[in-house]
């Protein structure tokens, strides 16, 4: 125990302010090559998308995705070890000895390792994910499934924000389908049905000035990659003929210009009388035609009698009969069954 004069000496907590002052000064620096390294990131990103594109690494758009979704990756990891290297440094200053810590932590690796298996197996095909760049941050992609927006990948982890707002986080050691739906370009298919009795080289006509007036027009001139592609009439269906064509847009536009497609399609198919089958089908009855009957020298045939409702009873053995009178008559049709009669 330290006497009174010790306590009251001031280069008795000379050591513990001086420890103090370098593990605050541990920290300080921590923080600040944490934000050196975001600020240097931000700046690299333009520099290497701007040599990618000289080298032909493909489109701008394209090039952008993958480099942030690059940057974001090793930032975390940079993070992560300029931390863990300040923890070690602060546990020394407090007189910890990690030398033992360190080897400890080699030991525990090796057992983690056969434990921690599917983590093992999340990272490795993370790792795989980024460097095939299979997926990019801002794609919309089919993961097992889900469809969603990219908004994190990680090393462990991929995550999809879905239409309807719900998260999607999926381990990367688990994806076994995967669909990017907006890499380098995009198509809008759709399938359009008309009746029978139109003329389906008018229809096509139509559909190609439609598409050519939207692809003029701003904002969808710069998203337009190509004219419509009219594959022709795909299917015979039962409510009428199908007709398939696509557009061919830049990633993740083509569902604004598909609606703008449908939306002009109805307003000009009304103006040029072109008519759609509707969902809930019209049944045509043609009655007979008695009075052409007479004048041909045919006499049409006498309608029957409605039969009428026969009763229904209940007979031995809890059975129930029912009989049908065509002719109004008190006879059974079903005569062996005893408690079964007409009404």
């Amino acid at each position: 125990m330290p006497t009174r004069s010790q306590l009251l000496n001031p280069d008795y907590y000379a050591p513990v302010l001086s420890n103090a002052l370098r593990i605050v000064a541990i920290l300080v620096f921590a923080y600040i090559a944490t934000r050196a390294i975001v600020r240097l990131m931000r700046g690299l990103r333009g520099y290497t998308v701007r040599m990618m594109l000289k080298s032909g690494g493909g489109h701008e758009y394209e090039v952008e995705k993958r480099v942030e979704t690059i940057e974001s990756l090793l930032g975390k990891a940079l993070f992560i070890l300029i931390w863990i290297v300040a923890g070690l440094m602060i546990l020394k200053e407090l007189n910890f000895d990690v030398r033992p810590l360190l080897a400890g932590a080699g030991v525990a690796g090796v057992a983690i390792g056969f434990g921690a298996q599917n983590i093992i197996k999340d990272v490795l095909a993370g790792m795989f994910l980024m460097m095939e760049n299979q997926i990019r941050v801002n794609d919309v992609a089919v993961i097992n499934g889900k469809t969603g927006l990219v908004e994190e990948i990680n090393l462990r982890t991929t995550v999809l924000r879905g239409e309807d707002g719900a998260v999607h986080i999926f381990p990367n050691g688990i994806i076994q389908g995967l669909s990017n739906l907006t890499r380098e370009y995009s198509y809008y298919v759709f399938n359009l049905s008309v009746t029978y009795s139109q003329d389906t080289d008018h229809v096509v006509s139509v559909l190609q000035s439609i598409a050519e007036e939207l692809s003029q027009e701003e904002p969808y001139r710069a998203v337009v990659l190509a004219p419509i592609e009219i594959l022709g009439v795909d299917k015979l269906a039962d409510s009428g003929a199908v007709i398939k064509a696509r557009f061919k847009t830049v990633p993740n536009q083509q569902w604004m210009v598909g609606r703008e497609m449908n939306r002009r399609i109805i307003k000009r198919f009304e103006e040029a009388k072109i008519e759609m089958p509707s969902a809930a089908p019209t049944v045509n009855v043609v009655l007979p035609a008695t009075e052409s009957r007479s004048r041909a020298g045919l006499t049409p045939s006498p309608m029957r009698p409605v039969p009428s409702r026969c009763s229904t009873r209940t007979i031995s053995r809890r059975r129930t009969a029912s009989a049908c009178c065509p002719d109004n008559k008190d006879r059974c049709r079903y005569p062996r069954i005893r408690g079964s009669c007409c009404a």
